[in-house]
């Protein structure tokens, strides 16, 4: 497993933080000195995951934060607390996300679920807290991807699935090639303007989580069994999550980089390949300016 290098004095928001990567990530940041909040969409899961969490390390600087990634109304009522309550932020963990609903739903703001969960959300929650991570000595951002991104294509012309037949995975990829185009732009941002935040993003390979289970069975009666993603060789979260682990807290990593497991789906975490689509420096900052319209969020002026 990863070992988290010290975190002592950084705080750490951590949003999707009551299962799977984001608990496991929540727990080891902690775990490494941190004060964590744990951004979670359900209060009941979210105390839950602060027991095991305080249980790992009874003395853990660690709490709970309601935030709803599918309403930007939540995600600004989050950040607004934040701006409140914190004179900075070190680390914001874009883990949170949903994966392949069977049918089209929609966000309380109307957009397609996956589009607006793994991506305007956390979009819009990085440009909402950038003062606060601009007011710390290294700020660093690091947004969960996936391997689905290689395959993703960016509809402007479509990108809440209204006009197409409304298909899972290609809506799923697309989300996840936008998260990693999040990363890359803020990357070059923060280049451009002499900041010294850093911008990562990484993908989990498989690991075993609710993703793929939650996301699939909604809006369904009775939940499907064996699948044949149960033959595809995967990681338990704490394995999973080290490549998160390392976007977000290793001292070595480069601003706009990417990571993820050795072996693509398992394996020790370490560089991930960004093929040319990932790489399209012009699609991202369209998309940036896209979202910011959508959102009505954008980075400082400074």
């Amino acid at each position: 497993m990863y070992t988290v290098p010290d975190q002592t004095g950084r705080t750490v928001v951590v949003t999707g933080a009551n299962s799977g990567t984001g608990r496991e990530a929540a727990k080891r940041l902690t775990a490494a000195g941190a004060r964590v909040i744990l951004a979670v969409r359900n209060p009941e899961k979210g105390a839950d995951a602060l027991a095991e969490v305080l249980a790992t390390r009874p003395d853990a600087q660690a709490e709970v934060r309601i935030l709803d990634l599918a309403d930007l109304a939540s995600v600004r009522a989050f950040a607004d607390d934040l701006l409140t309550d914190l004179d900075h932020l070190d680390t914001l963990v874009n883990n949170a996300g949903v994966m392949v609903p069977p049918q089209r739903h929609q966000t309380a703001d109307g957009h397609e679920l996956q589009w607006g969960t793994n991506f305007l959300g956390p979009f819009a929650l990085t440009n909402l807290l950038l003062p606060l991570l601009l007011a710390a000595p290294a700020p660093r951002v690091a947004t969960m991807s996936s391997g689905a991104a290689n395959g993703g294509r960016i509809d402007f012309d479509d990108l809440d699935w209204e006009r197409r037949p409304y298909r899972a995975w290609p809506a799923y990829q697309q989300s996840k090639l936008a998260d990693l185009h999040l990363a890359q732009h803020l990357a070059q941002l923060a280049r451009r303007r002499d900041w010294a935040l850093v911008s990562t993003a990484a993908h989990p390979g498989f690991t075993r989580t609710n993703l793929q289970v939650t996301g699939p069975n909604m809006g369904r009666e009775r939940r499907a069994g064996w699948t044949p993603l149960s033959l595809i060789p995967s990681m338990a979260p704490p394995e999973g999550a080290g490549s998160i682990l390392l976007a977000a807290a290793d001292p070595a990593v480069e601003p706009g980089a990417y990571y993820g497991p050795r072996f693509g789906l398992v394996g020790k975490p370490g560089p991930a390949r960004l093929n040319r689509r990932m790489r399209d420096a012009a699609e991202a900052a369209r998309l940036w300016s896209v979202a910011e319209d959508i959102t009505s969020t954008t980075v400082p002026a400074r």
